[in-house]
C-alpha cells in the first residue's frame, strides 16, 4: 500500500491542538512537509517543533485567523507561491451551541465566514498549485451531523451540511485534475469540543457532567470516544496516494455511534 507523501507540502488548519494537531503528526510521519495554521503563534511554535521530520521535510506556521477573510488569503497565497500545497485538511472548532430557531443571523454569518467562507479562500489560494502538479488532496473535518443533526447544535448542523454539499460539488468538479475532495465526519472525540458539548448537555439537562458522559458513551458501540489520533490516522489515509480513487465521500469517524448507513 502506498501511503508515502514524501515531496507533498500539506496545510492543516486548527492544527494548534486536538484533531488538526494529530492530522499534522500522521502526515508528517508519512513524509509530508507540513504548514500548520491556527490563531496562537505559540501554540503553532510548539506544535512544529514536535513534528517528526526527515530528509527534505520542512515543517512551519502561519497565524492566522480564518475569520479574516482577506489576511487569510494573503497569508496562504504568500505560502502557495514559495512552496505549492498538494494537500488542504480544512478543519475549525464548530460554532456554538443552541436551537436553530432561537439563533442570530449574525450566529449564523459568523459561523458561514469561518467555515464555508475561509474553506472557499483557503482552496482558491492553493488550488492552482494543485492543478499545475495535477495532484491534490483536501480534506474536510465536519461532522456526523451532515448525515444525523445533533440536538442542540443548530447554527453547526446548518453549516456543516452546506459544507459538505461544497466539498461533493468541488470533488465533481476537480477529479480530471488529479485532485480529491473527501470529508471526516468525527464521532465523540476527545477534544475541546466535546468538553463544550458536554457543558452544553450538563447546563441543559441539569445532570453531573460523569452521567452526561457515561450515556454518551453508552450510545456508542465501540463504547468510547475516539482519540484525536484515530481521526488524524484516517484524515492522513485519505490524503495517501493509496486512496487516489476515493472522491467525494464524507467518511464517518464515529465507533458506529450513527444509526444511518
Amino acid at each position: 500500500m502506498d501511503l508515502n507523501l514524501t515531496g507533498k507540502h500539506a496545510l492543516v488548519c486548527g492544527a494548534s491542538e486536538g484533531i488538526g494537531r494529530a492530522t499534522a503528526h500522521e502526515l508528517a510521519l508519512l513524509g509530508a512537509s507540513v504548514t500548520v495554521l491556527a490563531r496562537r503563534a505559540e501554540a503553532l511554535q510548539d506544535v512544529v517543533a514536535a513534528l517528526p521530520r526527515g530528509d527534505g521535510q520542512a515543517h512551519d506556521f502561519i497565524a492566522a485567523d480564518v475569520s479574516q477573510t482577506d489576511a487569510l488569503r494573503e497569508s496562504v497565497a504568500r505560502l502557495a507561491a514559495r512552496a505549492p500545497v498538494h494537500i488542504l485538511v480544512n478543519n475549525t472548532g464548530g460554532p456554538p451551541g443552541g436551537t436553530a430557531h432561537e439563533a442570530t443571523v449574525d450566529a449564523y454569518l459568523d459561523a458561514f465566514n469561518k467555515h464555508l467562507v475561509a474553506n472557499q479562500t483557503l482552496l482558491q489560494a492553493v488550488l492552482p498549485g494543485m492543478q499545475q502538479t495535477r495532484w491534490g488532496r483536501i480534506v474536510n473535518v465536519i461532522s456526523t451531523s451532515v448525515k444525523e443533526p445533533i440536538p442542540g447544535l443548530g447554527v453547526s448542523n446548518t453549516t456543516r451540511g452546506a459544507v459538505a454539499s461544497w466539498a461533493k460539488t468541488l470533488s465533481r468538479e476537480l477529479a480530471t485534475d488529479g485532485i480529491t475532495v473527501n470529508n471526516v465526519l468525527p464521532g465523540f472525540t476527545e477534544t475541546g469540543r466535546i468538553e463544550q458539548i458536554v457543558r452544553n448537555a450538563v447546563a441543559a439537562q441539569g445532570k453531573p457532567e460523569d452521567e452526561v458522559r457515561a450515556a454518551m458513551r453508552a450510545g456508542v458501540p465501540a463504547g468510547r470516544f475516539a482519540t484525536p489520533e484515530e481521526t488524524g490516522g484516517v484524515i492522513a489515509f485519505l490524503c495517501s496516494p493509496a486512496a487516489a480513487y476515493i472522491n467525494g465521500v464524507s467518511l464517518a469517524v464515529d465507533g458506529g455511534r450513527m444509526h444511518s448507513i
